[in-house]
């Protein structure tokens, strides 16, 4: 099988019945591939995993090597001044 230009595998997983129940449900009614869905649901569990991977790496970081004082000066003026250029409703 292709998805996406790529071989696909099948594989065998177990969930429980109404989590079944109901992806099915949405399913049949969208008209989309049970595989489709699937494959869509992982790459957005990995999504999500790799995006908290990243946030915990720069937290980390930050950890190791905290900004000092001067830099945290330094973005609160240039902030101050991205914000003062702003034409705010009132």
């Amino acid at each position: 099988m292709k998805r996406g230009g790529t071989r696909s595998v099948k594989m065998a997983v177990s969930i429980p019945d109404s989590l079944f129940r109901e992806l099915e449900k949405v399913r049949r009614r969208t008209r989309r591939p049970r595989s489709a869905v699937v494959a869509e649901a992982i790459e957005s569990w990995l999504s999500r995993f790799k995006q908290g991977e990243r946030v915990r790496r720069c937290e980390e970081g930050y950890r190791r090597y905290p900004e000092t004082e001067q830099e945290i000066r330094a973005a609160e003026l240039a902030s101050s001044d991205l914000l003062a250029k702003i034409p705010w409703e009132e």
